[in-house]
């Protein structure tokens, strides 16, 4: 798999409650969990379309930039 340049992932904060599913379950460090809810951190180290932290978000909380 490739890191991805142009696609990562993007919170609803709407949506997000700040479980860290997503966080948790990324070996890749996209994400900071230093605060409340998580943040993409590392856009670029995210493997391109792995949509992992997507299909476990209990809240369907993730989209992707670059998605089409």
């Amino acid at each position: 798999m490739s890191m991805a340049d142009n696609w990562y992932p993007v919170i609803d904060y709407d949506k997000c409650t700040g479980c860290l599913t997503c966080a948790n379950f990324c070996p890749h460090g996209v994400y900071d969990t230093s605060g409340e809810k998580p943040r993409v951190v590392k856009p670029e180290d995210c493997v391109e379309f792995c949509r992992g932290c997507q299909r476990i978000c209990p809240t369907g909380a993730i989209n992707y930039f670059g998605d089409s």
